[in-house]
């Protein structure tokens, strides 16, 4: 059989493979088209976290024109689910949904599946919240200077406060309230904050901290009084309220904060696309009035914003819970 010679297409057809071929080992690790994009949250259907999750999924979902589930993962305080993330292949196929708690664990536990820093990609910030110091309205005290001289008049250790549980964001916030304010209160821990918030309301407890949007109707119905805001700035939900910093205690700064990570090793591209595509989805009208429902600001931004985030607040809390003699229970 007589062989035809090779056209000019066809060789730039194998030109065009060869060139494809020669970065396929680095395509390898990029997003298998078809497949479902996994988001895991190491906390419960149905939390703050969780409709966080579940938002950004949906958009996601029809941005990418690709299935997007997001897989509770409970457990150990946020480990389990953290853990496996981190063992995840980094081909932006799996993502990982964090607050605040993922910093603190692996100063309260003798070994954690994950390294905040180097077992991660940051890929965006997505919201923050604030948190105030709320009291019962038996308490003498309108604002916090009061309230820490009322505390010093007490025998010690005899006024009580509440949080919605150990190592939680509202333990450590008066954990780091009491030694910058040099007071000592008792914790009583309790499973979740409507148990907490009931006791405080009934004068079982007098003081907690509480997320601003949780405080925010009791305080409306004089149920409770509010005294500051533990952040830098006052919060929009509360503006006559002033901060803590304000009122002397600018140690006592915290918030309540969101993020997305990739496993460490995600092709930079892949976590550039995501980070595009969450900044404009975060900063939709639909997305900013939902996470006000929740009591959160839109944050966005790079992924810097984010891995700075982390390293300063692994280093504040391990300090906190140190000075504090917290341990895991």
């Amino acid at each position: 059989m007589k062989r035809r010679g090779v056209t000019k297409r066809e060789v730039a057809a194998s030109i065009g493979a060869l060139a494809l071929s020669a970065v396929a080992p680095f395509g390898a690790r990029a997003q298998t088209a078809g497949r479902p994009i996994t988001i895991i949250v190491p906390y419960s259907p149905g939390t703050g976290i969780d409709i966080l999750a579940r938002s950004i999924a949906a958009d996601l979902s029809q941005r990418f024109g690709q299935a997007v589930v997001v897989d509770n993962r409970t457990g150990a305080s946020g480990n389990i689910g953290t853990g496996m993330a981190a063992r995840a292949t980094p081909d932006g196929n799996t993502l990982l949904m964090i607050a605040k708690v993922f910093v603190v664990n692996p100063s309260l536990f003798k070994s954690v599946p994950y390294d905040p820093v180097t077992s991660f990609d940051p890929i965006i910030k997505l919201a923050t919240g604030t948190i105030v110091l709320a009291v019962h309205p038996s308490v003498p005290a309108n604002d916090v200077r009061a309230f820490v001289a009322w505390v010093k008049a007490q025998p010690p250790g005899s006024v009580n406060y509440g949080s919605a549980g150990f190592a939680t964001p509202h333990h450590l916030s008066m954990e780091l309230f009491k030694q910058a304010a040099g007071v000592n209160l008792t914790h009583i821990p309790y499973k979740g904050t409507s148990g907490v918030m009931t006791d405080l309301i009934g004068n079982h407890v007098s003081a907690m901290f509480i997320p601003t949007h949780v405080a925010l109707p009791f305080m409306r119905d004089k149920q409770i009084r509010v005294l500051g805001v533990a952040g830098r700035e006052r919060s929009a939900a509360v503006p006559d309220i002033p901060t803590l910093h304000e009122q002397g205690l600018g140690e006592v700064e915290n918030d309540l904060w969101f993020g997305l990570l990739a496993p460490a090793g995600t092709p930079p591209e892949i976590v550039a696309r995501y980070n595009s595509a969450i900044n404009d989805i975060i900063r939709t009208r639909e997305m900013i009035a939902s996470l006000a429902k929740q009591g959160l600001v839109v944050s966005g931004g790079g992924p810097d914003v984010l891995r700075d985030l982390i390293v300063k607040d692994r280093i504040k809390w391990a300090k906190v819970i140190a000075d504090a003699g917290i341990r895991a229970e």
